[in-house]
């Protein structure tokens, strides 16, 4: 199996999401991907199956803020402050997609921690909870107001969400990893009445945590692509062959 790394740097959400669409559409079966990005402008992404009035689309144009639809599942994100990272890997039949989830977050683990060693700390979830009756609350449009089994917490509040699809015979595997508070404002995109607002808020305020509030310093995006790409390789035991992104352009 040949491990490519792409950083694609700062994109659209469209583009971000068409990139990581067609790197799993395009999979060779003997090569996996392991992609860090950002989002300029910033964006609200909406899980494969949320509905596009979920969101005050006025309002999100009128501060410049892209809406974008995911290849896969889970709910609404405001991507601003974040690192966000993609793998793109093929199956077989001795592979679990829910062991490949938790795999995958144990990779993040080791890169955080390389990050900073106050990131020692960070855990895995260990419950799934029940998303059936929780997704009956309208809080429940936000990826970020609850931890699904495996993602990566600390101190009891979710700092890394992610989200999986099986495509052909590839799994990507997305997530983001919060740096700042900017995702908090999510809640003001929503079409939510005032007692909704009101339990959003306290959900987000509740069980979420980033790095700079966990660190108290400005996250270094450079350092922390790099260690997460250590973390990756001191895991899984491999060594990345680099993609610039110009050389492995997609059409999107």
């Amino acid at each position: 199996m040949k491990w490519y790394f792409l950083n694609t740097g700062s994109d659209s959400g469209q583009y971000n999401m068409d990139f990581d669409l067609q790197l799993t559409k395009n999979n060779k079966g003997d090569e996996a991907f392991f992609r860090l990005y950002r989002w300029n402008p910033s964006c609200i992404s909406l899980g494969f199956n949320q509905d596009f009035s979920t969101v005050d689309l006025d309002k999100a144009s009128r501060n410049n803020i892209d809406v974008v639809k995911r290849p896969t599942g889970g709910k609404a994100i405001l991507h601003a402050e974040e690192l966000t990272y993609s793998v793109v890997y093929p199956l077989s039949e001795n592979i679990s997609l829910r062991n490949f989830y938790c795999e995958i977050n144990k990779a993040l683990k080791e890169g955080l921690i390389l990050y900073d060693k106050k990131l020692f700390a960070i855990e895995l979830e260990s419950v799934q909870p029940d998303l059936r009756n929780f997704y009956k609350e309208s809080v429940s449009e936000i990826c970020f107001s609850v931890s699904a089994k495996s993602e990566i917490n600390f101190s009891g509040k979710k700092l890394v969400g992610s989200a999986q699809r099986k495509i052909g015979n590839t799994v990507l595997q997305h997530g983001s990893i919060l740096c700042g508070e900017y995702h908090r404002k999510i809640i003001g995109y929503l079409n939510l009445s005032g007692e909704e607002y009101s339990n959003a808020k306290t959900k987000m305020m509740n069980n979420t945590i980033e790095l700079e509030k966990i660190l108290t310093e400005k996250t270094d995006y450079d350092k922390l692509s790099n260690c997460l790409v250590k973390g990756f390789e001191k895991f899984f035991s491999i060594n990345f062959l680099n993609l610039d992104k110009e050389i492995f352009y997609l059409s999107v």
